[in-house]
């Protein structure tokens, strides 16, 4: 008999933005994605099943602004070409293009509002199981 096991997703996760329209053009660029602006105050990019939500920090921020703290991974299916717009959108790179130690191909940078994001090629995706050392 198959042990029970809740039903539990990721769905949407937040993102800071203090200037909302010049974060959609950076994601919409970066992404290829047309933003989903259907609520005023936030811009929905809908990625496969996740939504990744900029929210307008302006109007709907806690006080002082401050970037995500961890990195947001995004997979990918032509890193090379992501890369790229990221650098036309002016994204800060903080790490070129490279094979980790775990084997998956991806760079590291910073949004427009210092929010951290890393973008993984799809076909090098490390989901923490079966790993030779681990």
């Amino acid at each position: 008999m198959a042990e029970w096991r809740p039903a539990v997703r990721v769905f949407r996760i937040a993102v800071p933005a203090m200037d909302i329209g010049r974060a959609r053009l950076f994601y919409e660029a970066v992404l290829a994605i047309e933003a989903d602006d259907t609520v005023p105050t936030r811009l929905y990019f809908h990625c496969d099943e996740v939504i990744v939500a900029l929210i307008d920090g302006s109007v709907e921020g806690r006080g002082e602004f401050a970037p995500t703290p961890d990195n947001l991974y995004f997979a990918v299916d032509d890193l090379d070409g992501v890369y790229n717009r990221a650098l036309l959108a002016q994204a800060r790179i903080t790490s070129l293009i490279e094979v980790r130690p775990w084997g998956e191909r991806s760079f590291y940078c910073l949004d427009l509002d210092g929010n951290r994001l890393c973008v993984v090629d799809d076909s090098t995706l490390f989901l923490g199981r079966g790993a030779d050392w681990s």
